[in-house]
């Protein structure tokens, strides 16, 4: 028996709005806004927050010095829409190797992001 049931995900960023609207874009959802924390809820259920954090350094990945400490795995229908749309809407490309079922990106507050083929 779960002890827990998972309510969301959180991400600290320096502009919670800028970061919300990007995944807004790529999620679909709906937005809570409460300043300086942002619930975006997805329509299958999870939320994904946005919290102001003016000191926030942005992961890097691959490294050891400042880990990714987590990710998100974005499961997609067609990788190479899904890679156009997210660059247009400010990711960067970290690992796009061509041929493999999934490709890894930074959002625009830096944390790494997948998109995985579905």
């Amino acid at each position: 028996m779960a002890l827990a049931t998972l309510g969301g995900v959180v991400l600290d960023c320096r502009d919670p709005h800028a970061l919300a609207a990007f995944y807004i874009e790529v999620l679909g959802g709906t937005l809570n806004d409460e300043g300086d924390w942002l619930e975006l809820r997805l329509p299958d259920g999870p939320t994904l927050a946005f919290q102001e954090a003016p000191d926030h350094v942005a992961p890097e990945w691959p490294s050891g010095d400042r880990s990714q400490q987590f990710h998100l795995d974005l499961t997609v229908p067609d990788l190479d829409a899904a890679e156009t749309a997210v660059l247009a809407l400010g990711a960067k490309p970290l690992d796009t190797e061509p041929g493999r079922n999934w490709r890894v990106y930074k959002d625009p507050a830096g944390h790494p992001f997948c998109l995985c083929r579905g």
